[in-house]
This record gives structure tokens, C-alpha cells and sequence, in this order.
């Protein structure tokens, strides 16, 4: 199974498209979104294509696809507007490997959960990386609307053996076997 993960998409319908597409091309069956899907929060500026009203619609167009984890910038009403759940974290067995996956406002590479995991995903500090700490694949996909620190706008395509960070262009930024 392939699943390609996004975060920080902060309402930009020009920037959901685009990595849908990307997702579809390569092949990925489900979709994990890693929040701050809708609302470009009061410190981002309003990010290429805004319309988070277009970016719900779409993105519950693919809502059987989708896994979801809220944001710091999801509220109530973003939830309830959504077809699709979102968790406060989500556990994922990819092919006997544990995948832990959250925003990032709690947990990230300096301050990861507890318990066993073979892969820790998360996004919220808009920079794409992905690194391996203490035998666990760390990675961030980025934002796909408002990145920063010099970053591109970037994705992850997760695989049972492997981790691809990709510009929204379609560029291989960095990967690794997990």
C-alpha cells in the first residue's frame, strides 16, 4: 500500500489539487493528512488560492480515502464540516512496520511519544525533512501551501519499505528504507 501525507494545507485549493494529483500519479491508495487543513491561522499569510470552503469540498470528495489528524489551527466547526474523521493521533500498521502520525504541536522529533513505533510522522513547523532517531524513521512532510525556513512546498509518499519527501512539483527531495 502506498499512502501519501500532507500537512499545513491551510486552505489553498491550488496547493490540495495539485498534491491530489501527484498522490493519484503516484499511485497512492490512501491519503494521510497530518491537519490545519482549512484555516490559514492568524500568524500565516493567506496562502496561493485560498478558499477553504473549496479545499472541504474536495478533500470529502475523497473522504473514503482519507486518514486525518487534527490541527492546531482545525476547530469544532472544521471537524463538523468534514466527511472524514479527524483523530487527535493515528496508529497505522503498514506491513507488521507501526506508523505513528500527529500535527506536531504536541509531539515532534525532540519530543517524541511513547511507545513502540517503527515510523513518526508529523507536521505543523512547515518544513519538510525526514531523519532516522534512535532506530525510528522521523519525517515531516512540510506544508503544501505556506512553507518555511527555505523549504519547498513538499509532500510524503509512505511505502511498506520506504519514505519519499517530494517537492509539489514532483521532484525526489530526500528518501529513505524504512
Amino acid at each position: 500500500m502506498k499512502i501519501a501525507v500532507a500537512s499545513d494545507i491551510h486552505g489553498s485549493l491550488t496547493a490540495a489539487r495539485a498534491f491530489l494529483e501527484k498522490a493519484a500519479a503516484l499511485g497512492a491508495e490512501k491519503i494521510l493528512l497530518l491537519g490545519d487543513l482549512y484555516y490559514h491561522g492568524v500568524r500565516n499569510p493567506l496562502p496561493d488560492g485560498y478558499a477553504p470552503k473549496e479545499v472541504a469540498e474536495l478533500l470529502n470528495e475523497n473522504a473514503s480515502r482519507i486518514i486525518a489528524v487534527r490541527g492546531n489551527c482545525d476547530s469544532d466547526v472544521d471537524v463538523m464540516v468534514s466527511s472524514f474523521e479527524m483523530a487527535e493521533c493515528a496508529h497505522i500498521l503498514l506491513d507488521e512496520k507501526v506508523v505513528y502520525a500527529t500535527h506536531g504541536d504536541k509531539y515532534d522529533i525532540d519530543h517524541l511519544p511513547k511507545g513502540k513505533m517503527d515510523v513518526f510522522l508529523y507536521g505543523h513547523f512547515h518544513t519538510g525533512f525526514i531523519e532516522k532517531r534512535d532506530g525510528i524513521v522521523v519525517a515531516n512532510p512540510g506544508s503544501l501551501s505556506l512553507p518555511k525556513g527555505g523549504t519547498e512546498k513538499s509532500f510524503l509518499l509512505l511505502e511498506p519499505t520506504a519514505l519519499t519527501l517530494f517537492s509539489l512539483a514532483g521532484e525526489v527531495l530526500q528518501e529513505t528504507r524504512i
